[in-house]
């Protein structure tokens, strides 16, 4: 059924329906067309359009349809693939309405138009969506802080650049993740403020005619407040783009995550083994493990990105008020939101598993003359200002490869031949533990400032509780 072809002589085009239709993917926008199609009738209701015999009739039937769709969220597809489908959600619920309570059913858009309505689910369905990421996101995070427990021992190589850089504890590897995550549950958190105002009574463009009580209606939906411009409120889609945006850092998180991950099981790091339920095989070669759900971890962001990139691409040279270019707006959203989903649900699946293998751990944080910088800071100790040192040191890191052998392996002597100030307690203050053990600072990879973290991080994520940023 069109909501529009009064003035019409004629039918669309069987392309052009197809070309202009939505119920494809706004159907899934049906339980928030009925929510807010609910909070409508009880507007109207208060302004006089409805009685309330009438309204009572109405939410019962609404009513109907919501747990209709709650059990079969596709039912809306099945009419259309009968050859009679709406154009979109809010015709399907219109016309499922007034089959069930007659002529009744015609008078709920009173005062409404599709404009403030879309809006209004949109930003429903949002809402709904941003909840279930942050959910997700709190999974995602006490996983990266229970990893981070169970390997606050384990020691591994940190790297810049993708080279060796100094020893730290996998454990603040594990936090630094765990960071971004927590950034990520701000920024959703504070994105999902934007989102929850009501455009419902912006009418086309230009309000309702109808005396509407906005701010009621905007608590019955559980919004905040009304939006406070009739234009602006039903062509804004700034809430739709911050989502995307705050959805897209989140993407480029778990990339790098995934990135790591990916390295790190290869044979040449073979610093973990992914357990074989999130892992496969390869129908040639017998002996392959792929870590496929870390690579998809990368392989997701860029699919996200071009969401927010194709949103922000619609909007940006749209004339006020509506236009049909909106309608593009929803499948970015929904892609970004569903993969988004499944890849923090799979981080859990990775890492509660995740075996490290701590013995290669350790020969790598040892590895690659990791421990120059604690040599320096040991002549720093010395009286040697840093950047004499520092040179000090790299001339001695040079002789030590020629030599084939590690610092803590030089003799003394050697080492005095570049450092003059190095006595017999030089190799107690290089070795891993004590440089470990010199950054017991906030933020530090020291063992306590490790364990300082990871109980902030769990208190943080732990359910129930005020989830402040650690």
């Amino acid at each position: 059924m069109a909501l529009w072809g009064g003035r019409f002589e004629s039918g669309p085009d069987a392309l052009f329906r197809l070309y202009n239709d939505s119920l494809r993917f706004d159907y899934r926008l049906g339980t928030q067309d009925i929510t807010g199609s609910i909070g409508w009738a009880r507007a109207i209701s208060r302004a006089g359009v409805l009685s309330a015999d009438e309204l009572t009739k109405l939410e019962a039937a609404l009513n109907d349809l919501l747990a209709m769709l709650k059990t079969d969220p596709q039912a809306p597809l099945a009419v259309e693939a009968g050859g009679q489908g709406a154009e979109d959600i809010h015709s399907w619920v219109e016309s499922a309405l007034i089959d069930r309570v007659g002529s009744l059913g015609k008078k709920l858009h009173t005062g409404r138009s599709r404009n403030d309505q879309v809006a209004t689910d949109l930003r429903l369905w949002t809402r709904d969506a941003i909840d279930e990421r942050i959910a997700e996101l709190f999974a995602a995070h006490r996983s990266l802080v229970a990893l981070a427990a169970r390997e606050k021992s384990t020691m591994v190589s940190g790297y810049t650049h993708l080279q060796r850089a100094q020893p730290v504890l996998f454990a603040h590897w594990a936090l630094a993740y765990a960071d971004m995550l927590a950034r990520d549950i701000a920024r959703f958190t504070d994105s999902r403020k934007r989102v929850n105002v009501c455009p419902l009574g912006s009418g086309a463009l230009a309000g309702s005619a109808y005396q509407i009580d906005r701010v009621q209606l905007a608590k019955d939906l559980g919004f905040d407040s009304p939006t406070t411009n009739s234009l602006d409120g039903v062509s804004d889609r700034d809430f739709v783009a911050e989502t995307l945006s705050a959805a897209a850092v989140c993407a480029a998180h778990l990339s790098r995550l995934g990135e790591d991950l990916v390295l790190y099981s290869s044979q040449e790091f073979g610093f973990i083994e992914f357990d074989d339920s999130v892992a496969s095989g390869s129908s040639l070669m017998p002996q392959k493990k792929n870590p496929d759900a870390a690579e998809l971890l990368r392989g997701k962001a860029g699919r996200i990105f071009g969401s927010l990139t194709a949103l922000l691409t619609t909007i940006k040279g749209l004339p006020l008020a509506y236009n049909k270019d909106l309608q593009e707006d929803k499948e970015p959203l929904f892609d970004a939101m569903d993969h988004l989903s499944l890849s923090l649900r799979m981080v859990p699946k990775m890492l509660d598993t995740l075996k490290v293998r701590r013995e290669v751990c350790e020969r790598a944080a040892k590895g690659g003359y990791s421990n120059a910088t604690d040599l320096a800071d040991y002549l720093v100790s010395k009286g040697v200002p840093f950047r004499e040192a520092h040179e000090q040191v790299g001339a001695v890191v040079r002789h030590a490869l020629a030599a084939g052998k590690a610092l803590e392996e030089l003799p003394l002597a050697d080492m005095q031949r570049f450092c003059s100030a190095a006595a017999n307690d030089v190799f107690d203050r290089i070795t891993i533990t004590r440089g470990l053990a010199a950054r017991e600072l906030l933020g530090g990879t020291g063992t306590k400032a490790v364990e300082h973290a990871i109980a902030r991080a769990a208190a943080f994520s732990a359910p129930g509780s005020d989830h402040i940023q650690p």
